[in-house]
């Protein structure tokens, strides 16, 4: 057989050739276009998880790419909010990850590059999902001059992890979602694909480049 149908079947060879998902049943619904009112999340990109505890070396050539969509956003007018770990040592994920992103830490905090403003809403989280038991969905329907926002534009980390999670909870209360591809990652590239084909296919997230998302807002 063809080495990249071994690919495709068997999860072998180059990341980028493998194919878990079908992709031609993912088209992304677009129930909002006639209104969209946009926001940007991003996830996770802290100290700790950056360049800290448990980094990611691959978050640092995405950030250049991460200050622009944020730029972008803040110029247009389109809010802003940082969802971000802020642990105490009795969160269950520390079972998992040990302590990382400690409340008050220098870990758990943006990093410099990407500083959130005055304006923006930083959402602390104590698991994987923005949405889950924090106050994201309140903030959300804040905006807009109350009208709410119904898209979300991701980036961030992880992939297949909180940007995964995040996701999931905005398909489920009705929210489309653009992921900035070259605005996530995660700790390997097969994990970075296969994280996207998983958004495509079940909750048939949009995936962009920053330049192109920033031309929608």
């Amino acid at each position: 057989m063809p080495g990249w149908f071994l690919a495709r079947i068997h999860g072998q060879g180059p990341a980028e050739q493998i194919s878990v998902y079908n992709l031609e049943t993912a088209v992304a619904p677009h129930v909002y276009n006639t209104d969209r009112r946009y926001a940007v999340l991003v996830v996770d990109m802290l100290h700790d998880f950056v360049y800290g505890k448990i980094k990611c070396d691959r978050a640092v050539p995405m950030i250049p790419r991460s200050v622009e969509l944020i730029d972008s956003a803040r110029s247009a007018g389109v809010p802003v909010l940082y969802s971000n770990d802020s642990h105490t040592r009795k969160d269950f994920e520390i079972e998992r990850w040990g302590e990382h992103a400690m409340r008050g830490t220098k870990g758990a905090r943006v990093i410099g590059e990407l500083r959130p403003r005055k304006k923006d809403v930083q959402i602390p989280k104590t698991t994987y999902s923005s949405f889950f038991n924090t106050r994201l969905e309140r903030e959300l329907k804040r905006t807009h001059d109350g009208k709410g926002s119904n898209t979300l534009v991701i980036s961030g980390l992880h992939t297949d992890c909180c940007v995964r999670h995040t996701t999931a909870d905005a398909f489920f209360r009705g929210y489309e979602t653009i992921i900035a591809e070259d605005a996530v990652n995660s700790f390997t590239e097969l994990q970075y694909r296969t994280g996207l084909q998983y958004l495509k296919f079940w909750y048939l997230a949009d995936t962009l480049p920053t330049k192109k998302i920033s031309k929608l807002f």
